[in-house]
């Protein structure tokens, strides 16, 4: 039985291929590849795809997952730290967005409401394209990166309120919409009030709760119901749903568990987010772009040029530099994909039936040039700052505030596991003054440790968000010690994928596992079943008087070949040097002196130990102090220890000389 909408993702998802491969190949951006992929399976391409609904469905989870990811990545602390950005500049840009296009609306002829809710269609830019752009470019930390994402916050924020206007511009529904308001009012204060309670004490709670079960689909599954079920609180609250994935990801980013969360949640959200760009591309109108081309690329430049004007004038007033202010007026110029859900409201109501296609035509065009635009932005900067400009307009109108930026770890080590390989490695790391992260996933552990002070986390490894938290780019060793031998091999890969200069130990179980770890990018191996018997083996020749240089040629070699000795059970000699056994016949042994033995007060001239026993006292130790070669004359004293070499015969016989009440 066929299932339609299978059907229409199954050839989405065929056709995406396809273009991402060629865009691949054409060096142009992902996003582009996306809308172009909605606009030829849409109603106005090839019509190959029917459940156009349904994908928007799909779309919208996308940007539910992308703003939960957003919200994991920040805090309530980096939120505190953009409040001016969020406040001030998103009520400036919006503000004079709103103003401008108003004035040219009205001088194209446009009503007074017409020309307001234009004014609140373009004020919105898009989410969804500018935070992945600039996750993609690392910028989410830069100056002009906070100020973008702080503006786009309150454009989430202020599209409610929009919504609600809409209908009394339109001259319906006046008396109904100051009760909306009030009731939006309202339940604002309450998620407000509630958020940092759950945040604190709810969610860490439930978490840790779901943790200690080592169930990675129940982790995976809570998550989820977390992000969609306040989602859907907030959105029947009145707000978007796309604000209320950002709250929960705020309230996740509070507790140890954010970046397993956060790694658990990207496969979602990059699968979900492409059906989002391909459900814009859909609504594009190819007859209409065809025809009026010429009236739309003016349209969609004087948008960009009009945001970007905007935006980076706002940035510049809020005391950043030209440089950051440029750039973030430049990622935040277009049309954003609230302003399609906006658009809706304003057909229901008239303000927008003659000119719907127009706006999707340069909704979609200024979306898919941001990509370019972005990426271009810095060059432009460069030749806009070599002009003859104001110094004091370059470095800032006035100081910003520093913002201080947690310092990174450089050239530490990374543990993964913190079981007893685990500790003992972080114990002899801390001994030596060597800086190190602990990577855990016994929750109870991690909050035992971080009482007691350690460096230590909660996540899986096989993430790449996880291991980026314990910044295994700037690692110099990382060392994977964990009883699990499928993630073994996929951290392995893992880590050498996100850092080439690293040097990986891997500790293993089994001899087998050696050679596809190495192959996936292990420096060094350590197959435990081995090493005892390396470790047992170079005690027994220590105690044949091999010397130590010896021994330790014979361990490199075992490991170096694969530990082929012990598997090689032809009992052929193996060719690591000669060891010979020079002194077959002679013993080591230590003896203390016990109070009241003959011993005590004697020297070794008096005892003539050599003379009358074949023995050699060659070291003495006293009180945590050793002397080699001890003088003639020197006397013994009680709980002494003598360091014997003889014959083990010899040994034997002399050792009563040192218990208590024996005489010679």
């Amino acid at each position: 039985m066929e299932i339609p909408l299978l059907t229409d993702i199954v050839i989405i998802f065929g056709l995406a291929i396809a273009v991402l491969l060629l865009f691949h190949f054409l060096r142009l951006p992902s996003v582009v590849g996306l809308l172009l992929t909605g606009i030829l399976a849409g109603p106005h391409g090839f019509r190959m795809v029917a459940a156009v609904h349904e994908v928007e469905v799909l779309a919208e989870i996308g940007v539910i997952f992308l703003l939960f990811t957003i919200g994991i990545e920040f805090s309530f602390k980096k939120l505190v730290e953009i409040k001016k950005q969020v406040v001030f500049g998103g009520s400036l840009q919006v503000g004079l967005t709103i103003l401008a296009v108003y004035f040219i609306a009205r001088q194209m002829g446009l009503s007074t409401p017409e020309a307001i809710f234009y004014g609140f269609l373009i004020s919105l830019s898009s989410t969804a394209i500018v935070l992945r752009l600039i996750q993609e470019r690392a910028e989410v930390d830069t100056p002009h990166g906070r100020t973008g994402l702080g503006i786009l916050l309150f454009q989430d924020v202020i599209i409610v309120p929009m919504i609600l206007i809409t209908p009394l511009l339109a001259g319906n529904q006046s008396g109904q919409l100051d009760g909306d308001i009030f009731l939006f009012a309202a339940k604002g204060i309450a998620i407000v009030c509630l958020v940092p309670v759950a945040a604190k004490w709810l969610m860490p709670w439930l978490l840790y709760q779901v943790a200690r079960t080592r169930s990675k689909e129940l982790f995976l599954l809570s998550v989820v119901a977390i992000c969609l079920t306040i989602a859907w609180l907030t959105s029947n609250a009145g707000l978007s749903l796309a604000l209320g994935a950002f709250i929960a990801g705020l309230i996740i980013s509070e507790s140890e568990y954010s970046y397993q969360a956060l790694g658990d949640v990207l496969p979602f959200r990059n699968v979900f987010t492409s059906f989002f760009f391909v459900s814009i591309g859909m609504l594009l109108n190819t007859g209409f772009l065809i025809n009026n081309l010429l009236l739309i690329l003016i349209a969609s430049a004087g948008v960009l040029v009009l945001k970007a004007v905007i935006a980076g004038s706002t940035a510049i007033l809020m005391g950043l530099p030209l440089r950051s202010g440029i750039l973030a007026g430049l990622s935040i110029c277009q049309v954003g994909e609230f302003s399609f859900i906006l658009s809706r409201t304003g057909v229901e109501h008239g303000l927008l039936a003659d000119h719907y296609q127009l706006f999707l035509a340069v909704a979609v065009l200024t979306m898919a040039a941001t990509p370019f635009v972005i990426s271009l932005a810095p060059r432009f900067v460069d030749r806009i700052l070599q002009m003859p400009i104001p110094v004091k307009l370059k470095t800032g109108l006035w100081p910003m505030p520093e913002i201080k930026v947690q310092k990174k770890l450089k050239q530490h080590l990374v543990i993964i596991g913190f079981g007893l390989n685990g500790r003992n490695v972080a114990h002899a790391a801390k001994m030596t003054g060597i800086p190190y992260m602990i990577i855990e996933m016994s929750p109870d552990t991690v909050q035992k440790e971080q009482e007691k002070g350690e460096p230590i986390f909660y996540g899986d490894a096989i993430h790449e968000e996880v291991l980026r938290h314990a910044g295994i780019e700037d690692a110099t060793v990382v060392v994977v010690v964990i009883n699990d031998p499928a993630a073994t091999r996929a951290i392995t890969e893992n880590v050498r994928k996100l850092t080439r200069k690293a040097h990986i130990i891997v500790r293993t179980r089994y001899l087998m596992e050696m050679q596809p770890l190495y192959e996936l990018g292990a420096s060094e191996v350590i197959p435990e079943e081995f090493e005892t018997s390396v470790e047992i083996f170079s005690r027994v020749l220590a105690n044949y008087l091999i010397p130590r240089d010896e021994i330790d040629k014979l361990v490199v070699h075992l490991r170096a070949d694969g530990y082929e000795m012990f598997r090689n059970l032809s009992g052929k000699s193996f060719p690591v040097g000669n060891l010979d056994l020079q002194l077959p016949d002679v013993g080591v042994s230590s003896m203390r002196v016990e109070e009241g033995s003959f011993v005590v007060g004697m020297s070794l001239v008096k005892l003539e130990l050599r003379k009358k026993y074949g023995v050699t006292v060659f070291a003495v130790c006293r009180d945590s102090q050793t002397f080699l070669n001890p003088e003639v004359d020197q006397s013994f004293y009680a709980d002494d220890i003598l360091y014997v070499i003889g014959s083990p015969e010899k040994l034997s016989e002399i050792g009563k000389l040192f218990n208590r009440g024996e005489k010679r």
